[in-house]
């Protein structure tokens, strides 16, 4: 855990943005964990609703904590597109120098991380964000495995683009991006540079990182066996709390096991329909 004398120096008031799109349950369950977790601490916590228009919107109109925008989406804007502007639209808000990005699948466990990220992140004016490259903690034969597979792969969808075979496009043997399902972000120093999250038809912040990264800042990658000791990520939860995988999906079955456990532990039911 974070040592109590940086916590101290760095309990400033936090920015953290989250975005809903149809996921009532999941997104009730995030929002009464973060507020827990930080016992009070002065916060502000934006959530974006891209066009819900369903029972998720009517639970975040009644919170008299959180500062709601409701986004009208675009049609036929894909749902990357559609999350990078709804964090935009916070981005151009605020004046504070830091801004957090949680999805609303990310459940936490322990508000310390907060402090964590903060204080690397001041004592070096070259980092921009702070994040982890994996969404969840897979552990270490798992890591490896995953790794040495994408590296088999890339090479070996390389060597058949060489050769005119039909392949996929080979993707890097590495994670290169920090994902925003918990990330830090140099608000101050993003506006700086007149980026934004949505860009260049990219997931949300993957161009404006690359652009930092060729500028020469850098990134704080916390290992995932060190950033989910404070908080737990369902691995696209949101699109399963949407039903856009099968029933017997594991991404599917991982979700319904994470809600089983908040709603047996009290937190969290299906919001109420409003009577409007």
């Amino acid at each position: 855990m974070i040592d109590p004398s940086v916590q101290a120096k760095n309990r400033q008031p936090l920015n953290v943005v989250l975005v809903n799109y149809k996921t009532a349950v999941i997104t009730k369950i995030c929002l009464e964990l973060l507020r827990e977790s930080l016992h009070g601490r002065p916060a502000t916590i934006w959530v974006v609703d891209n066009d819900s228009a369903d029972a998720s919107l009517d639970y975040l109109r009644s919170l008299d904590w959180i500062q709601l925008i409701e986004r009208r989406a675009e049609a036929k804007e894909p749902g990357y597109i559609a999350h990078g502007r709804a964090l935009d639209l916070v981005l151009e808000k605020i004046d504070a120098d830091y801004l957090f990005l949680m999805h609303s699948d990310t459940l936490i466990y322990d508000a310390s991380i907060f402090d964590l990220m903060l204080a690397a992140s001041q004592k070096d004016p070259a980092l921009f964000a702070a994040g982890c490259l994996e969404q969840i903690n897979r552990g270490a034969v798992r890591s490896i495995w995953r790794l040495t597979s994408r590296f088999a792969k890339h090479y070996i969808r390389r060597v058949k683009k060489s050769l005119g075979l039909s392949s996929r496009a080979p993707k890097p043997p590495r994670e290169l991006y920090l994902k925003s399902f918990f990330a830090l972000w140099n608000a101050k120093l993003i506006k700086q540079h007149n980026l934004h999250f949505a860009m260049n038809d990219e997931l949300p912040g993957y161009a404006a990182q690359a652009q930092m990264l060729a500028l020469g800042y850098r990134t704080n990658a916390l290992a995932p066996r060190r950033i989910f000791k404070y908080l737990e990520h369902i691995q696209s939860g949101t699109v399963a709390a949407s039903g856009n995988y099968g029933q017997q999906h594991r991404r599917t079955k991982a979700y319904q096991r994470v809600l089983r456990k908040y709603l047996t532990n009290g937190h969290a039911g299906e919001p109420a329909m409003s009577s409007q």
